[in-house]
């Protein structure tokens, strides 16, 4: 019983610490990537970004192709911040 309480208490805390920071992504987002991104690059029905799968991909090409130095909870920051706000997968 003791070993199923402690098991409880990691996979919540795990949980918690997985969450997203909505706001940090989205001031990441405004500060990294609106010089070349508009809403359209989002919003166009061509996009590149079909999937959530894809939606991260396309984050981290753009993080390494700018040399940005984001953790990996900063990226799935600026993941969720762009599928909140555009993607809604």
């Amino acid at each position: 019983m003791k070993l199923f309480y402690l098991a409880a208490i990691v996979a919540c805390y795990a949980t918690a610490s997985q969450a997203v920071d909505l706001e940090n992504g989205d001031d990441l987002h405004f500060e990294n990537c609106t010089g070349c991104h508009d809403s359209t690059a989002y919003t166009r029905d061509d996009r590149k970004v079909q999937s959530f799968a894809r939606l991260g991909t396309q984050v981290r090409f753009c993080k390494d192709n700018l040399d940005l130095t984001w953790f990996d909870d900063e990226v799935n920051d600026v993941i969720g911040y762009l599928n909140k706000e555009y993607y809604h997968f």
